[in-house]
């Protein structure tokens, strides 16, 4: 933690723009000097680390914060000023169902659910978005251990299916257990990325202390 991970997911998700558009490549399209909205368009979704705040907004309901990033898709925003409520709860409550999320119903509010709730519900919102690339930061920060196994299962699958996965985390464990591919952040420069399946602990201890050892 402190290395540039926050930094590097804002820069990936579009809350930080960059001066040179090829910064970032999306399927050949240059996309760094595009904001979240922009970017959203061309398939790049993105959760970050912080639920209530930053996700979800603690005192709109469920159907409403679907809106926040979901507006541009199933046919929410009907045009450029008018917003379809039955769509958004239809979505919400498809996530709800999906994803197993213990509420009371699309109408209760973000800050009303357990965390683990919480967050299934917001990643998928943005997996039922069919991303092709998802970025997500810490994703079973906080929650039990039955969430975290189905977080990990969906992000997985959606792997699967073809889309890109870029996995923020700082449980080893987790990152060991999830990814195809991995490296490490250190003073906010990224190491080689490495196959998961031939980087031990010990070696991704020295990748996180900047130690380009040779494998």
């Amino acid at each position: 933690s402190g290395n540039g991970q926050d930094v590097l997911f804002d820069v990936l998700s579009g809350e930080i723009t960059l001066p040179n558009p090829d910064s970032i490549m999306l399927d050949d399209v240059p996309i760094g000097h595009m904001g979240v909205e922009q970017r959203r368009t061309w398939g790049l979704l993105a959760a970050p680390e912080n639920r209530l705040g930053h996700a979800a907004v603690p005192d709109l309901t469920l159907w409403e914060n679907i809106i926040l990033t979901a507006r541009h898709t199933r046919g929410i925003l009907k045009n450029k000023h008018l917003i379809s409520g039955p769509a958004a709860k239809g979505f919400a409550d498809e996530v709800i169902q999906t994803f197993d999320v213990k509420t009371s119903s699309v109408n209760a509010k973000a800050s009303s659910l357990s965390g683990g709730n919480l967050q299934k519900f917001l990643i998928g919102r943005e997996l039922l978005g069919r991303p092709k690339v998802f970025i997500v930061s810490n994703p079973t920060w906080g929650v039990d251990a039955k969430a975290q196994l189905f977080i990990h299962k969906m992000l997985m699958e959606m792997a699967d299916a073809g889309a890109s996965v870029v996995l923020i985390s700082q449980d080893i464990d987790e990152l060991l257990a999830v990814t195809d591919r991995i490296c490490a952040i250190c003073h906010g420069r990224l190491s080689r990325t490495f196959s998961t399946e031939e980087t031990t602990p010990d070696y991704l201890g020295a990748l996180m202390l900047g130690q380009e050892v040779e494998s």
